[in-house]
């Protein structure tokens, strides 16, 4: 699958009906939103988990030198933390462009911090797609993230901004905390 996934969104139009729906955000999203929504709130989605195995070849890396994001990846026994925003489904145009690079919208049960749930949609880019790098160290995973940098900035800041969103919430994430580590230890050496 190519990695350029706007016209695959398209066509997923299970809430193009609704008022509003629930956005799930687990990456930039949590720190970024660069739309207008109607209320954000910490939730989380079970059965996934965060992990930066997808490349970014548009926002914080190129075609030659990808960056590295996160993605979610299947674990039965997982929860993710995130953000979630209420939008309108006019807004689905511009994260369909935003999260174009291999990224794909998908129906996800979404559970609040009060307990309630809803159904909403998130963004994740699996293996299939074209910008999909896998799997690596984490110290491999820092050291390609010390070095790229892309259109919306270096690929560094993206990790340091999530952990810091992450650490807002009160919901640590050991492998993004890892990556954080190894980068510390990179910064002025590389």
């Amino acid at each position: 699958m190519s990695h350029n996934t706007i016209a695959v969104n398209r066509r997923m139009d299970k809430f193009d009906n609704h008022a509003s729906v629930w956005l799930f955000g687990y990456g930039s999203l949590i720190f970024k939103a660069d739309f207008p929504y109607l209320e954000r709130r910490p939730a989380s989605i079970t059965g996934w988990t965060r992990r930066f195995w997808q490349g970014s070849h548009d926002h914080r890396g190129t075609e030659t030198a990808p960056g590295r994001v996160v993605t979610l990846v299947p674990d039965a026994g997982a929860t993710c933390h995130g953000m979630a925003y209420l939008v309108t489904p006019e807004e689905f145009a511009h994260l369909d462009y935003r999260e174009k690079n291999g990224y794909l919208r998908l129906a996800t049960d979404i559970r609040f911090e009060d307990g309630t749930r809803t159904e909403g949609l998130v963004y994740i880019a699996t293996h299939e797609n074209a910008a999909y790098l896998g799997p690596a160290p984490e110290r491999d995973i820092a050291l390609q993230i010390a070095t790229a940098r892309g259109p919306s900035g270096p690929n560094s800041e993206y990790l340091l901004e999530l952990a810091k969103a992450l650490r807002a919430l009160g919901k640590p994430d050991p492998h993004v905390f890892e990556i954080e580590r190894h980068l510390r230890e990179f910064q002025g050496h590389v």
